[in-house]
């Protein structure tokens, strides 16, 4: 597949988003429910979580994202796969972060990356922006110590958002030196980072772990 950034912008902030998922029964959609989970908010076509979960099966992996066909197509790949410690779930990550932490065992959720979220640039549209100060305070809430935080996008306006937002809350730190972590900690780069590197182009990195 060639890495092509999907551009319909979905409006998370519309009536049709405005329901919290209801969480499945985990023990029904991992083979071993008991790994660590690594949460990927925003997975488009989910081929980052793809990859990592055939990488690593001693991780389970969890997408979410807004565009319900997106989900679909993921999750069939999933199927195809065979992969048992991989899912998808179309949801509005501002309004379902919470019920799906509260629905997890206590800190099972050890990674969260959050790649190349719709900029959004229209400065009226800015509060549509993934990265609110509300989804920071509750992925606080439910991290345990240690836990690992990613962060990175191509729009340095977007990343630097991102980026102060996790700064200004208390619970979290920088585990780099810098205004931006140089490279990328993890061994899959997804499809829009592998769009933007082969342009040479800058990637605006951060990364952070829960004190």
């Amino acid at each position: 597949m060639s890495p092509v950034r999907v551009r319909d912008h979905v409006n998370p902030l519309s009536r049709r988003f405005s329901q919290p998922v209801e969480p499945p029964d985990w023990s029904n959609i991992y083979q071993r429910p008991e790994q660590p989970l690594h949460l990927d908010i925003g997975c488009a076509r989910g081929i980052f979580a793809l990859e990592m979960a055939r990488q690593d099966p001693t991780w389970n992996f969890l997408g979410i994202e807004i565009r319900h066909a997106l989900v679909d197509r993921a999750n069939l790949l999933r199927q195809e796969a065979n992969l048992t410690n991989l899912h998808y779930l179309f949801c509005n990550a501002n309004n379902s972060v919470r019920p799906l932490m509260e629905s997890l065992p206590a800190g099972i959720v050890r990674r969260v990356t959050i790649q190349f979220p719709d900029p959004w640039f229209k400065k009226r549209h800015q509060k549509r922006r993934v990265v609110q100060p509300a989804l920071v305070e509750e992925l606080a809430e439910f991290l345990e110590p240690g836990a690992d935080l990613f962060l990175q996008s191509d729009i340095e306006e977007v990343a630097v958002e991102m980026r102060d937002r996790f700064d200004e809350n208390p619970n979290f730190e920088r585990v780099y030196v810098g205004d931006w972590c140089g490279e990328n900690p993890l061994p899959i780069r997804t499809e829009r980072e592998q769009y933007v590197l082969a342009q040479d182009l800058p990637v605006y990195r951060a990364r952070f772990q829960r004190r």
